[in-house]
Order: structure tokens, then sequence, then C-alpha cells
């Protein structure tokens, strides 16, 4: 059976393997092995201006769309200006992800943004973001040590009945947390469907009238009992399989 082909969006990063020590194309096995452990054929897609201009190259040859974590996201892209906590931005790849999310959602392909990939949902659809949550929460709890998921552990409540709660498989979920932003104004048509137990923090969010878009500000491919990237990958076999069909 045709394995569901997901793009996954790599950060440009420097990084050093064997004797090198160059600029690299970098992402986190985690969520290549939580898209293969799902079922999904893993795609990497790294920054590339021409597919700014036209997503659709890219579009055309995936089943569904991971918006992976990262650096934070310029706030020029949404129109702020720049807190002093908000460092090693990468405008080409913030300009990159939301010209494939908003044409991803245009299309109707199954798309699912995580950490960083929440707030790029929610910036490509028109929102804002909070640029440093201990200012705006009073605490440190959502990273608790830098680079380390060590610790991270807190609950999210999902709304009963959203695509969140359904992804998650309960209603109550523990998650494992690694941001110090979040999202301020919803972008258009976007709901919150689960907040942080700790301070009301939005950590899920999703678009009704879509089968899948859903952003989650938790990290579930570090997590090897969660559901949620399967989830993704589940509605990416089934649009695959609905256009196999037409």
């Amino acid at each position: 059976m045709k394995r569901p082909v997901i793009g996954i969006c790599t950060a440009l990063e420097r990084a050093r393997w064997s004797v090198w020590d160059q600029e690299a194309v970098l992402l986190s096995l985690g969520y290549v092995t939580a898209v293969q452990r799902a079922g999904g054929l893993a795609l990497l897609l790294p920054p590339d201006a021409q597919l700014v201009e036209d997503p659709e190259q890219a579009l055309e040859l995936i089943d569904g769309l991971v918006l992976a974590g990262g650096a934070d996201i310029d706030p020029d892209a949404y129109g702020h200006e720049r807190h002093l906590e908000t460092v090693e931005t990468m405008p080409e790849r913030d300009q990159f992800e939301i010209a494939l999310a908003r044409a991803a959602i245009e299309r109707d392909l199954p798309v699912l943004g995580i950490c960083r990939g929440m707030q790029l949902i929610n910036v490509a659809l028109g929102g804002t973001l909070v640029q440093h949550l201990p200012e705006h929460v009073g605490h440190q709890e959502h990273r608790r040590v830098l680079g380390s998921f060590d610790g991270a552990d807190h609950d999210v409540i999902l709304t009963e009945g959203s695509l969140a709660a359904s992804a998650a498989g309960e209603v109550a979920h523990a998650t494992k947390s690694h941001h110090h932003q979040g999202v301020e104004r919803l972008g258009e048509g976007l709901v919150v469907s689960g907040i942080s137990t700790m301070d009301d923090l939005p950590e899920a969010i999703e678009l009704p009238d879509k089968q899948f878009v859903l952003g989650v500000q938790w990290h579930p491919e570090a997590d090897e009992s969660s559901t949620v990237v399967g989830a993704l990958v589940q509605a990416a076999a089934r649009a695959a399989s609905t256009l196999t069909r037409e």
C-alpha cells in the first residue's frame, strides 16, 4: 500500500558532522521518526525562494504538511516591533512557510503545526504573537531547560469534540513543552481548542471549516505515546485516497 507523503519544513542552521562545519538543512529526527512510525513517507522541505512565489510546486508532491518547531518568527511577519528576547530569526524560512501554509490551507491539504509551526499558522492567517511569555504569564514554565525536554511536561485541556482532542485521543493531555512565545491575536477563522492548565495560554488552535488544520504548542514528536502526528498521517492518507478515487 502506498504511504501518504508528508512534507516537513526544515530550518537552515550551522551544523557539524564528520570533518565538516557548514550551513545545513536541519530537522530533528523525531519528526521523521514520528511520521514513519505512523505509516507516512517523510519528505524534507527546506526554504526555497521560488516556492514562495509558487508553493503549488511542492504541495503537488505531498499529501500532508508538518510545520516544525524552531527559531522565533520574525515580528515583521505580523507587523510588530522586535522584542529584545526575539533572537536568531530567519525571515527566508518565515516567508517560505507562510506561503506554503496559506496555499496548503486554501487547497484543503492536511496541515499540522508544531510549536513554532502553530505560531506560523496563526501568523499566516493574520494573527499576532506574544514575543516573550514570561513577561505575559509571570513564569518560565513553558521553557524550563534550554535545549531539553527534561522536566518539560505539563497538562493541557482540549475542547471536547475538537480536532485537537480527537488527534490526542483525550481531553486532558500531558505534553512536552519548549517555547517562550505564544499566540496573541487569533488569525482569521481560527479557534482555540486547547489551553494550558498553568495559565490558560492557548495550546491548540484549529480551523473548523477545513478537514485537518491543527496547531499544537507542544512537541508530540518528542513523545512516542502521542497520537497527534499519526492523526495527521491518517488524514493525509484519507485525502490521498479521495483524490485517487476521483
